[in-house]
């Protein structure tokens, strides 16, 4: 009796789904967070909130990428630990910007105030990427 060998679309898809059912409830809670206080505009009545939610954004987001490169390597092969470190960083930022670029669509097209100006912006990219940083120093390899 012959083993059956997953193919490359079916190891893509198992890696995608045990990365999505181990890691995706960190940033969806941010996510979630956010909304609600988007709902009861927390963000209006207290400003500040906006720091920490973008720190706790870089952490989960970060902890996301890093469970899914580890995943990965059963597709792509062994990628080095500090290689793992810097992509999921890299990833964390680029992520930053996109969110930062949805905020200021939002407040073009919906009339919102999420953004505060650029000093605003450039505060939350950067505590992203300390968010990214901090989990960064204390991820462990499995």
């Amino acid at each position: 009796m012959s083993s059956v060998k997953p193919t490359n679309s079916q190891q893509s898809g198992n890696w995608i789904v045990i990365t999505l059912r181990e890691a995706a409830w960190a940033p969806l809670s941010i996510l979630g967070f956010y909304l609600l206080s988007r709902t009861l505009q927390l963000f209006k009545y207290f400003p500040p909130l906006d720091i920490p939610i973008h720190f706790l954004g870089g952490v989960v987001i970060t902890y996301f990428y890093s469970v899914a490169i580890r995943h990965s390597q059963k597709l792509v092969g062994e990628i080095p630990f500090p290689i793992q470190v810097l992509f999921a960083c890299t990833c964390t930022g680029t992520t930053a910007i996109f969110w930062e670029v949805y905020e200021n669509i939002l407040d073009f097209f919906a009339g919102t105030q999420m953004v505060r100006g650029v000093q605003d912006t450039i505060v939350d990219l950067l505590m992203g990427l300390l968010g990214a940083l901090v989990l960064s120093l204390f991820y462990k390899r499995r």
